[in-house]
């Protein structure tokens, strides 16, 4: 059964908004695409709120679809991915990853 993964996260301090955008278009989002267990990866970064001009509580938001939840902890342990992961969170404060499930 596929589920899908949403990360939400801020840059930390002292992380441009610049710097982080291009080691996701370089580095992050190529290689988790390349993922045999993810079918999709999507990172968006927020505008704003709908209907308030108040800051959204999160800067971006990530999307991955997994098509196959064991072959995707497997995945994320390689070297390479561990190397991405930690460049991830050397850039990202306030991280939280949310399991879902799809209604209907």
């Amino acid at each position: 059964m596929s589920q899908k993964i949403i990360a939400l996260f801020n840059l930390k301090p002292g992380c441009s908004v610049e710097d982080y955008e291009a080691w996701a278009k370089a580095k992050d989002i190529p290689t988790v695409n390349g993922l045999k267990s993810v079918d999709s990866f999507e990172v968006f970064k927020a505008t704003g709120l709908l209907g308030s001009d108040d800051k959204p509580p999160y800067q971006y938001i990530e999307t991955i679809d997994v098509n196959d939840m064991d072959g995707f902890g497997g995945d994320v342990s390689t070297e390479q991915m561990q190397a991405i992961a930690a460049e991830f969170q050397g850039m990202t404060a306030d991280l939280v990853f949310i399991l879902t499930d799809k209604l209907g």
